[in-house]
């Protein structure tokens, strides 16, 4: 590992929000920038006039370094009409009717490209963009650096942060299986690659020789102090903030987070089609006991019927929750980020 994040993202301090595809928020990103750390935003499935709206805004609450998040296709994903979803619209029939929503109509595309994300995401000039499910493009990788913007990829094993490393990226996030929502492997299954993070990031940090960013189980001040040792150069944090109200998290989403401590998470496809760490409710159990589970991202487009028609239904949303999510005691984000800063070690200047 070489070099410190303070340096690399003009921040002034290594906490690194964990962007929420789907369910990032501009007051929290904005709080975690404000507060001296790198505030990220997830943009999963936002088309280019929608990225560069968030980035206004963003803009507007804060002048502090961000990130923008984006998706890398892994070429495994469906179009609408490539795969039969009869056996998964039947699974979610009752929780439609529990939502009160009828079945949708196919939409013309599941996704917007890459290439109107990423054009968006150069006219937003972000501090960084950050990536998972794969290497950015030499092309990407040299564009963002043109621009002066950071890449950081995300690795839940050895073998992709060598590939990442590989890829010229700046810093990257080890991501072990502890962590909530998806498991971004790209080189294996998902299933294949759950390392722990105390295990994953001292090999990472061994292997490479850009900063590597501990995520998954981190929640207080000891996770960050634990980080360092193993030789991280920060942390990524996401359950934790997820809870507080600064985050897109519905209420009851944040009332199970806060219940954690008595709550098995579960790893699960049931409610993207890819694997997630959440809390299962009645949705994940029904379409597991069905067994039909659309190939992603139809999967996701099923489930997001439901979600979106009952936003503080606990059984109806996805509830992504890390194995750590129960140590997090406060519901305020400059809160949580001071506990965590707390396990900053004193480092000379």
């Amino acid at each position: 590992m070489t070099g410190d994040l303070e340096t690399l993202f003009g921040i002034d301090a290594p906490i690194v929000l964990g962007p929420f595809g789907g369910m990032s928020s501009i007051p929290l990103t904005a709080s975690i920038s404000e507060a001296g750390g790198l505030g990220s935003f997830g943009l999963y499935g936002y088309p280019g006039e929608r990225i560069r709206e968030t980035a206004a805004a963003l803009r507007a609450a804060t002048g502090r370094p961000f990130a923008l998040n984006l998706w890398l296709p892994t070429g495994d994903e469906v179009e609408p009409g490539d795969t039969d979803l009869a056996r998964a619209r039947a699974a979610i029939a009752p929780l439609l009717g529990a939502a009160g929503v009828a079945p949708p109509p196919l939409p013309e595309s599941f996704l917007p490209p890459l290439d109107e994300q990423l054009d968006a995401v150069w006219d937003a000039a972000p501090a960084a963009l950050s990536v998972v499910f794969g290497v950015p493009a030499a092309e990407t990788v040299a564009e963002a650096h043109r621009r002066g913007i950071r890449v950081v990829g995300t690795a839940t094993s050895v073998a992709e942060a060598v590939a990442l490393a590989a890829g010229g990226v700046d810093a990257i996030v080890a991501s072990g299986a502890e962590a909530a929502g998806h498991r971004v492997s790209f080189l294996r299954r998902a299933e294949e690659s759950l390392v722990g993070t105390v295990a994953l990031v001292p090999q990472v940090v061994d292997a490479v020789d850009v900063p590597v960013i501990a995520a998954g189980g981190i929640a207080d001040r000891r996770g960050v102090a634990a980080a360092f040792a193993l030789g991280a150069a920060g942390v990524q944090v996401g359950s934790a903030f997820l809870r507080t109200r600064q985050s897109a998290a519905s209420e009851a989403h944040r009332t199970a987070l806060r219940a954690a401590a008595d709550t098995d998470t579960v790893l699960t496809r049931a409610m993207s089609g890819r694997l997630a760490r959440g809390i299962p409710n009645r949705a994940v159990r029904a379409i597991e006991e069905a067994d039909a589970v659309a190939p992603f991202p139809a999967q996701n487009w099923l489930t997001a019927v439901f979600r979106a028609a009952a936003p503080n239904d606990a059984d109806l949303i996805s509830m992504w929750a890390g194995q750590a999510a129960g140590l997090s005691r406060s519901e305020d984000a400059e809160e949580v980020f001071a506990e965590l800063a707390a396990g900053i070690p004193a480092r000379p200047h």
